[in-house]
Parts: structure tokens; sequence; C-alpha cells
């Protein structure tokens, strides 16, 4: 229900600003999205007794020091039809719009065993190649026995399992026999 609100919210913004505008208000609601991981912000904000002016308030004198009338109003908004909730969501939103219009995608390669930071740099041209679209990624160890790309933002995912390619060999020569 936040992402559907929080597209109607992506839609308005789009239509007031530039591609620029539109960076710096996403890393502003970034930056806000995190605030929103403190146990304490969520308890200010979820309070019924705190007031919307006082949540706007608060949100506000978090944004001041970037100075923009547009991030000023949409939060005075969002306060005003109690959704400051959606703000975290609003921030997903806000970056898989810009990741799409740049295409320019992050996703993480997974592993058991380390891999070499140049492999890694390939794989992401070539999926970038594949996709026509710039693709960094960024390796995770993990228990996964083989390799796993996993680009979310464009619903990619590519595995190599050590396990499936053996029984697939062993297969493979069972056959030949």
């Amino acid at each position: 229900m936040e992402e559907l609100i929080a597209k109607r919210y992506l839609k308005a913004i789009k239509q007031s600003s530039d591609a620029q505008t539109m960076q710096n208000v996403a890393l502003i609601f970034s930056v806000l999205a995190q605030s929103f991981n403190d146990e304490k912000f969520n308890r200010i904000i979820n309070n019924p007794d705190v007031s919307k002016n006082q949540k706007s308030e608060i949100l506000l004198a978090a944004v001041k020091s970037v100075g923009s009338k547009d991030v000023d109003n949409l939060i005075k908004l969002l306060a005003e039809h109690d959704r400051i909730t959606i703000i975290p969501a609003l921030a997903e939103i806000m970056r898989k719009d810009i990741a799409k219009t740049n295409k320019s995608y992050s996703g993480i390669v997974y592993s058991d065993s380390d891999i070499d930071a140049k492999v890694i740099e390939d794989l992401g041209n070539g999926l970038g190649n594949r996709f026509n679209s710039k693709i960094s990624l960024k390796f995770v160890k993990n228990d996964f026995n083989g390799i796993k790309v996993d680009v979310e933002d464009l619903g990619v995912e590519i595995s190599f399992s050590k396990s499936r390619i053996n029984s697939q060999i062993i297969e493979h020569i069972v056959k030949a026999i």
C-alpha cells in the first residue's frame, strides 16, 4: 500500500522537477529513510500524542541545511496527510526510478570462495552489455557453493552451483559409457 502511495508522490515530483533536482530529492529522502531505522525516532513519529506539526518540524529541522523549498513542501504535505511513514518507501521508489532512468544498476555477487575484483568487474561489464546498461557489482562472501549474481532492480539472478555442475558432468559421463 505504501508503495502505491509513494508512486503517486513520485509522479508528482517528476512532473515538477528536472533530473538533477530529482537526484537531490532522492538523496535527501534516502538519508531521511535511514532515520526510520532508529527505534527512538520511530517511537516519536508513530506516537499519537505528537502532533502533525511537531512531526513536520522534526523532519524539517533535519533537512534545513539543504534549503530546498520543494523538499520542505513535500515533508509538510506528507505530515499534513499523516503519510510520514511512507518516506522509506518513497526513497526506495525514487532510487529505483533514477536507476531505471540512468540505466545504472547495482548488484551483488555471492560465493563461498573469494573472487578477484577484476572478475567481478568483468561480470558487471558483461551483464551491462547484455542489458544495455551500467551494472556495478559488489562481492559478498556467504555459504553459497558456487557463484550467484543478483541484480534486483533488473530482476536478474544468475547462479552457477558447483554441486549441480559436478552432477551434470557425472550424468554426462554415465550416459557416454
